[in-house]
Order: C-alpha cells, then sequence, then structure tokens
C-alpha cells in the first residue's frame, strides 16, 4: 500500500502518543537533542490543522507539525520524524514539503524557521530556500526557547547565553527569496556543511572535559 500524506485532524489523535514516542526513541538513537513534545500537545496541533502525518494504511510512517510565534511574525515547521521502517526513501523531504506548503498558505507573510543538528535536515531546508542565520534572526519568543529545556544540550545553549548551540538556526523569508544559481547554491550548502561540522566539534572539545571532570 502507498505512502499518503494527509493534513491532520483530530480524526488523528490516535497517533499522538506514537509521534512522542518516535521523537523520543529518535534522539536518543542519535545521542543529539530533540524536545521532548507531550501528546496532548500534538493533539492541539492537529486539531488545528497545523500538522502533517504520513500513513501507510494505518501504519504511521512520520509527522511534522507548525508552530507560530510573535502574533504570526514566525512560523517553524517543527518535530519532523520518520518511522525507521520508513527511512531513506525521501519521505522526510516529502512531509517537510508539504508542511512548508501548508505553512506558508495559512501564514504567506510568517518568516519560517528552524533549529536542527541533522545535516540532512538542513539540506532539506536549503532545498526549500532556507538559509542559515544567526539565533537573534530567530523569534526571541521566551515560550519557544522554554521548548529547549529537555534538550540535552541545554546547557550550551544557556552558557551561550542563547546565541549559539550544536543546532543550527535557518530561515525562510518570504519577502527575501533565494535567486542564486542552482550550482552556487550547492556551493554555499558545502561550505555551510564545512561549517557545521567544524562548530560541532569545537563544542564537543569543550563538552569532553568537562564531564571526564565530574565524574
Amino acid at each position: 500500500m502507498p505512502i499518503t500524506l494527509h493534513y491532520c485532524t483530530s480524526s488523528h489523535h490516535p497517533y499522538a502518543t506514537a509521534i512522542c514516542e518516535l521523537i523520543e526513541t529518535a534522539a536518543k538513537q542519535r545521542g543529539t537533542g530533540i524536545a521532548k513534545r507531550e501528546p496532548e500537545y500534538i493533539k492541539t496541533k492537529m486539531a488545528n490543522r497545523n500538522a502533517v502525518i504520513a500513513l501507510d494504511g494505518d501504519q504511521l510512517a512520520g509527522f511534522c507539525y507548525i508552530e507560530i510565534w510573535e502574533n504570526k511574525k514566525y512560523v517553524a515547521n517543527s518535530g519532523l520524524i520518520v518511522h525507521w521502517d520508513y527511512r531513506g526513501q525521501g519521505l522526510a523531504k516529502k512531509i517537510k514539503a508539504k508542511a512548508f506548503e501548508l505553512s506558508k498558505k495559512k501564514y504567506p507573510e510568517a518568516k519560517l524557521f528552524g533549529i536542527t543538528t541533522s545535516l540532512p535536515v538542513m539540506k532539506i531546508n536549503s532545498d526549500l530556500g532556507y538559509k542559515p542565520v544567526t539565533f537573534s534572526e530567530l523569534t526571541q519568543d521566551e515560550t519557544f526557547w522554554k521548548g529547549c529545556h529537555s534538550c540535552p544540550n541545554y546547557d550550551i545553549l544557556s552558557r551561550n547565553n542563547r546565541s549559539n548551540c550544536l543546532c543550527t538556526g535557518m530561515l525562510y523569508d518570504p519577502k527575501k527569496p533565494n535567486t542564486q544559481s542552482e550550482e552556487k547554491k550547492k556551493q554555499n550548502l558545502e561550505t555551510f556543511y564545512r561549517w557545521v561540522r567544524l562548530k560541532k566539534q569545537s563544542f564537543l572539545k569543550v563538552i569532553k572535559p568537562s564531564k571526564q571532570t565530574e565524574s
């Protein structure tokens, strides 16, 4: 049976717990920070038609939802996840693209942004027109940043006064479309990837000695 993508409604509430468990398991497997979600929060996103779900029949294949900040000035596509049985098929890109289109349709004036440690997600975002930015260009809504409290890397964010972390910020501004050629985009993305890897390496060098000292 082919995988189908749907804009969520309250009829998808039964999948909320499985989605939260999938997000948490993926975080543990990757050893990187993903802020924890609760089923009731996911259900609210579904009921408000601010989420996308991928289904293989009745089986959960993937998910993503929309968050709105600063009175619709900023919008984030969050919680992007694909069940491990369906990875390697380009499903994450399809889900993100559908959430991206939903975001632009419902909030055409909003700047779309995200923070992530995943290079594949950065590639997907770049293909959609996102650009890497500093955290200062993202929403400053305290509620958004409180969502990072459950992330294991939150101490890094705190030590840097919320200016830097293992996550990388990316932004799509509908008023400033990316008009660069595909070749130029590819070159810039490769340079960006190198910068991300160096940033992570520098952070990990700082983290490792501190953990050894504590033990």
